[in-house]
């Protein structure tokens, strides 16, 4: 009676994870709101934005509008186009502002034809976002928004920088003179020449303007936002809600800025300032849902005819981390945290190098994964060998443990004390088994927080029909892998790789040497198809390497075992003994 009491309540924890670990996913990781959805969550003004992975604009209406937007906006001539190995776009003369930027070499979707993903769009464009560098000071006139600039050079190309002049009829002539190198930073060398009779006092600055109903969902394990360096040290503290709700935020060390500006998860625009110059960065809202992220020089007095220049750099692209620490050993402190690595990429970055490493060497980010989880499972093999002999070696003490249990049955404590003496005189350690388990957790936990994060795994196929590894399996069983229109709710989307997760977890534990109780025992016969269920939202490179690392404890399992025939046969007895008692019982 105990043990059924006991099953019951196992199988109604494993439905409570099953369920509540849904429902915690689905809060992590919200989902775009269909159409219908959308208007139920409209406002007086706007639709609520509804925040992807990777970010974006998700209502139809909004989409159609950048659409119309920018047809109109890149359309005014006079634009500076930009044609660089990853980046193209253009500069608008009015303002001088970056603000049409897409990457060349990142697709929208995994369908080829997709096109490239646009990081900048223009202001008043629903997805706005862009960079301005200016000038501020008294009693002189300094070029603002709508100051039309004199443009000289084009297109904008590594090696070929672009000029943009702007004369306020008082003696002062400004310049912004752009570059840009053969991966996603441009350089901005800020001048004031004055010409007048009298100095002048200005303070240059830089800043990021974007609309936060663009951006990338920010969870508890992956920082979407606001970002810096601020006096040497990364702060992911702040988010766009903060930023509203206080009207400005001044980081802690923001005057020592190394740089500032905003994060997706996949892609960063970020403001350096100049190497060896104060300037101090800081954050506010603008209102209706849009943010600067602003980085502001201290104040310089130019004398008659002389200049005073300040060069700011812009990163617009994707966060590639060979790209990020190139930047970083070129000076650019911290860089290459910009990636959300966490608090163990000590570990994460490691793994990540040897998986890309494996990638160069097949050209298969799956064959790569399936590889990596051969070299740790290698690496692994003497300690599942020792765990395994410590299973053995529980096994030859089974009849002595059952004599304890039997004769201390109503006094837990002095069993304990019992088995704990048994354990030391037989030299037997019951946690050794758990060992290459244990070990394992922050393997996972590394290639999860990767397929998480990094870009360079995002849209890679395996084969098949697996055409993005970083995302879920796309096969879902339960409407025919597609042939049926409707949509499963997602902890029951069920795809091919969860089922062979399952069912290699089956085998395992089928094989599993360790003596267990009837309620273990069927516990452990569970608790396969609960983790498919748990894993199947995972992205499906974690699937393949749990996959492919329970065939390959199954082929250790069995080699182990030819090691110790002894343990084969007397686990064959005891499965061949359940059985009988099962069948006595069925009878009786």
């Amino acid at each position: 009676m105990d043990n059924q009491r006991n099953l019951i309540l196992a199988v109604a924890l494993s439905l409570v994870l099953l369920l509540g670990f849904d429902w915690a996913v689905g809060w992590m990781y919200p989902q775009p709101a269909t159409t219908e959805q959308a208007q139920r969550i409209d406002s007086p003004t706007r639709r609520a934005a509804v925040h992807t992975r990777e970010g974006g604009l998700t209502d139809p209406g909004e989409r159609a509008e950048e659409v119309r937007d920018l047809r109109t906006a890149l359309a005014t001539p006079g634009r500076v186009p930009i044609d660089a190995p990853e980046v193209a776009g253009s500069i608008n003369p009015v303002g001088a502002r970056i603000d049409d930027i897409v990457l060349k070499t990142h697709r929208q979707t995994v369908d080829r034809d997709s096109g490239p993903i646009r990081l900048f769009s223009p202001a008043g464009t629903p997805a706005q976002q862009f960079a301005q560098f200016g000038w501020v000071g008294e009693g002189v006139e300094t070029p603002g928004a709508q100051s039309v600039w004199q443009v000289e050079g084009g297109p904008l190309a590594p090696g070929s920088p672009v000029t943009l002049t702007w004369r306020n009829g008082q003696g002062q002539v400004f310049t912004n003179r752009f570059s840009i190198d053969e991966h996603y930073m441009l350089t901005v060398e800020q001048s004031v020449g004055n010409a007048a009779a009298g100095p002048v006092a200005l303070r240059p600055y830089a800043f990021l303007n974007r609309t936060s109903r663009t951006a990338s969902a920010d969870t508890w394990n992956v920082h979407s936002g606001p970002i810096g360096d601020f006096a040497g040290a990364v702060s992911f503290e702040w988010d766009y809600d903060d930023i509203a709700e206080r009207g400005s935020v001044t980081p802690e060390g923001s005057a020592a800025t190394g740089w500032i500006g905003f994060t997706d998860i996949y892609w960063l625009a970020a403001l350096a300032p100049q190497d060896g110059t104060r300037a101090e960065g800081s954050y506010r809202a603008v209102g209706d849902e849009v943010f600067r992220a602003d980085l502001l020089y201290d104040p310089v007095t130019v004398a008659p005819g002389m200049q005073a220049t300040r060069t700011t750099r812009l990163f617009a692209g994707a966060k590639e981390s060979e790209v990020l620490d190139l930047y970083e050993e070129a000076g650019l402190e911290n860089f290459g945290l910009a990636i959300d690595w966490g608090w163990f990429r000590w570990f994460m970055k490691p793994i990540f190098w040897l998986l890309r490493t494996l990638y160069d060497a097949v050209g298969n980010f799956g064959v790569a994964i399936i590889l990596l989880t051969v070299i740790i499972r290698a690496l692994m093999f003497p300690v599942a060998q020792k765990g395994f002999a410590s299973m053995a070696q529980m096994r030859a003490v089974q009849p002595k443990m059952k004599a304890l249990q039997e004769r201390h049955k109503d006094d837990r404590v002095k069993l304990q004390q019992e088995m704990a003496k048994l354990y030391k005189d037989e030299k037997v350690n019951p946690l050794a088994g758990c060992l290459p388990m244990l070990l394992q957790i922050p393997i996972f936990f590394a290639l999860y927080k990767t397929l998480l994060v990094a870009i360079e795994m995002r849209h890679k196929p395996f084969v098949l029909w697996i055409r993005d590894l970083s995302a879920p399996d796309p096969a879902t069983i339960l409407n025919l892998f597609g042939l049926l229109p409707f949509t499963p709710p997602s902890f029951l989307s069920i795809g091919v790789l969860a089922v062979l997760l399952g069912v290699t977890m089956w085998l395992q534990f089928k094989l599993n040497p360790a003596t267990m109780d009837p309620v273990q025992q069927q516990v452990f016969m569970i608790m396969p198809w609960v983790l498919m269920f748990v894993m199947a939202p995972f992205a499906a490179g974690l699937l393949l390497y749990w996959i492919t690392s329970n065939i390959l404890t199954l082929a250790q399992q069995k080699y182990l075992y030819s090691r110790h025939p002894q343990l084969k046969a007397q686990a064959d007895k005891e499965r061949e003994d359940r059985a009988r008692a099962a069948e006595r019982e069925a009878k009786g």
